[in-house]
């Protein structure tokens, strides 16, 4: 699929190879601080990441037949028959409802979105919550509004939205994906005009994001202000040129050495990395990439 083709209308089929392809391409991409094909974490590896995106794929695909919260558990339900590693959570909870708007919208993508995320119920909070716990990510010990490991009181938007300040994906439930429709995709767009190829198109987008929204996962792990340091040397990294040029390709990987001194790969920007899948499904979905 590219930007000459007409990738309407969608079906289960070229949803789900959306859904793998964004995630295996974002996956690919050497961007700073992340799993990468050259990089791998004590507790996860790129094949990690690779296993995970195939899983997921068919799930995401039936997003059509079922609700969003049915879809979430099914998709990380999948990923655990291949992977213990968890690789997409986030990711899994920013497709799911981007799948239903493609396969039962009659409008534009983001309009049909905007539906789906209004639609949202109590079940598919408490189907959220399950593929949440499933997934076992770090931070679920701390006590917050809305906490996974209780029956949720309120539908899933709802819930979000108390974590909205705090977690970037949780937010884009709230705003029918500003990060996604209004700072990733225009940036994926502009870097592809500009003659990038599609792995440097996905680190130029990876910076533009990183340097516009603190990560939440690296805030959650060690403070706002931690992760307002990383975004401001992502916005050096931009200022030197990025992935166009020689002084930025030198950022890139001074940014990417340093996000990589914490052992415990606290200062993995991982939040962000969902958000590019989340513009590579979107992009794909719209044959800009």
């Amino acid at each position: 699929m590219n930007a000459a083709s007409s990738p309407e209308p969608w079906t289960p089929e070229t949803v789900a190879a959306a859904a793998q392809l964004a995630c295996l391409l974002e996956a690919s991409a050497e961007k700073p601080g992340n799993v990468t094909p050259t990089q791998a974490f004590n507790d996860m590896s790129y094949e990690d990441f690779l296993r995970g995106a195939v899983a997921l794929g068919p799930e995401i695909g039936r997003a059509g037949e079922r609700s969003v919260g049915a879809t979430i558990v099914a998709a990380i339900a999948a990923r655990c028959q291949w992977t213990r590693a968890n690789t997409n959570l986030g990711i899994v909870l920013l497709f799911a409802p981007l799948a239903r708007a493609a396969l039962t919208g009659s409008g534009g993508l983001r309009d049909s979105l905007s539906g789906v995320l209004r639609g949202l119920t109590v079940e598919d909070a408490r189907a959220t919550y399950a593929a949440i716990r499933l997934a076992s990510p770090g931070g679920l010990e701390a006590e917050v509004e809305h906490d996974v490991r209780a029956e949720p009181s309120v539908a899933l938007r709802e819930a979000m939205a108390s974590a909205a300040g705090r977690d970037s994906i949780a937010a884009e439930y709230v705003s029918d994906y500003t990060i996604t429709f209004e700072r990733g995709l225009p940036a994926l767009q502009s870097a592809l005009a500009q003659g990038a190829g599609t792995g440097q198109a996905v680190i130029q987008t990876y910076l533009e994001l990183l340097a516009a929204v603190p990560d939440t996962l690296i805030a959650r792990k060690l403070g706002l202000d931690t992760a307002q340091l990383v975004s401001a040397e992502a916005a050096q990294v931009l200022a030197a040129g990025g992935v166009f040029s020689a002084e930025g390709e030198q950022a890139i990987a001074a940014l990417d050495a340093h996000l990589r001194v914490a052992k415990d790969n606290s200062l993995n920007p991982g939040t962000t990395a969902d958000l590019v899948a989340a513009v590579l499904f979107v992009g794909l979905l719209e044959g800009i990439c």
